[in-house]
């Protein structure tokens, strides 16, 4: 299960500056857990900071006040190899042959995966 949020304000944790201010969160349930991705601006791909959870209850307690009207968002679960974290299909290239080329990525664009570059 995937679902993100909006928050109403930008939150800044203890000691983050406004650069790490959180716009927006994901939640991402897996066999291994539960995670929580924050996001520096509305329009991020990957998240820049993440935290595990015990239980959706205390997530939903950590953070349900400070989401938007919209609330929580369904979203499709990543593909095969992609990063549970990107809001695009992107994987670490070669990750789906056994591989992986650590901090080089690739994105799917009209059926054909592709060398992303996030700039």
């Amino acid at each position: 299960m995937r679902k993100y949020a909006r928050l109403r304000e930008p939150y800044k944790a203890a000691g983050n500056t406004v650069e790490d201010a959180v716009y927006k969160i994901m939640l991402y349930e897996a066999v291994e857990g539960l995670y929580l991705f924050m996001y520096s601006s509305l329009d991020a791909v990957q998240c820049t900071s993440d935290r595990c959870y015990d239980s959706l209850e205390d997530l939903y307690d950590d953070w349900n006040d400070l989401i938007d009207e919209k609330g929580w968002i369904e979203m499709e679960d990543p593909l095969p190899y992609c990063q549970h974290d990107a809001f695009i299909p992107l994987r670490v290239k070669g990750r789906n042959v056994g591989k992986p080329e650590w901090g080089r990525f690739e994105t799917l664009k009209d059926g054909v995966w592709i060398e992303y570059n996030p700039r």
